[in-house]
């Protein structure tokens, strides 16, 4: 939303870039005149009588698109359309294509260092090398993104759903160097004012796509110190003693909770009946 002083500069640049099916823009409830500028620099503009979020600005985007393979770029500039070429020469062979900043390019050092650890977190989980999960600039295939519409958070965490939502469910993704620029205008997302959200994401990703790399490791820490603790004293007190007991019975416990948030990721990953 509230994209009018740049998004005619991209639609322009983006048409000027390929011959595309179609651009979509989505107006989500700005009050700048941005659906206005979209319009008159050629593109087809869909808006939303107030504001959702991002997250449902690019569901609207997709469910509209026509095309084989989508593309998704922010409206605010940071990202070159001419990049785009080397984005969609490599869908086809790729399920999900995302254009991967270099982290001396992203936003304040607060915003750098959520997003390092974000990083790591996902590359844990999914045992892949991921260098940039929250970059909005990627292409995808448009049968793939709709399987996930109902995972897709109307806020700010969508591209981090649609990453990992690809990768848990087994399509080919990879991760392209580009270049993100200053942006026009003014983030939306403060770090400090957004830490809640940050940490909400952090125990979404865990929770939502791979809950025993996290249940599983906590629970084997707490089942060694509690056979530990309880071998010294038996060794050298003669009795188990109630904290053994507990730690051992934390871990069962613990590990019980994850193999259940593991069925229960399993089934959501499911995903709507299809036609």
């Amino acid at each position: 939303m509230d994209e009018g002083h740049a998004i005619s500069d991209v639609v322009a640049r983006l048409r000027a870039c390929a011959n595309w099916r179609e651009v979509i823009v989505v107006d989500d409830g700005s009050s700048d005149g941005t659906a206005n500028a979209a319009c008159a620099a050629g593109a087809h503009v869909l808006r939303h009588p107030y504001t959702k979020g991002n997250g449902a600005a690019v569901k609207t985007g997709i469910r509209h698109a026509t095309g084989e393979f989508v593309l998704i770029v922010d409206a605010d500039g940071q990202h070159a359309p001419e990049e785009t070429a080397r984005i969609i020469a490599r869908l086809g062979d790729y399920d999900l294509v995302i254009g991967a900043r270099a982290p001396s390019t992203q936003a304040t050092p607060g915003r750098r260092a959520g997003n390092a650890l974000l990083n790591r977190l996902a590359s844990y989980l999914t045992g892949i090398h991921i260098p940039d999960l929250t970059s909005g600039f990627r292409g995808a295939r448009r049968e793939c993104l709709r399987e996930f519409l109902h995972l897709l958070p109307n806020g700010f965490s969508t591209p981090t759903t649609t990453t990992l939502a690809f990768i848990r469910a087994g399509y080919s993704v990879t991760f392209e160097p580009i270049h993100a620029r200053r942006r026009a205008g003014h983030s939306k997302i403060q770090f400090t004012r957004d830490g809640a959200r940050f940490l909400a994401i952090l125990f979404k990703v865990v929770t939502l796509f791979s809950p025993l790399r996290i249940f599983g490791p906590i629970s084997l820490c707490s089942l060694a110190a509690g056979i530990v603790y309880g071998g010294w004293n038996v060794i050298f007190v003669g009795r188990i003693p109630n904290g053994a007991v507990v730690l051992i019975l934390f871990a069962v416990i613990v590990f019980l909770v994850g193999l259940v948030s593991e069925q229960v990721s399993a089934l959501r990953f499911a995903g709507p009946p299809r036609d």
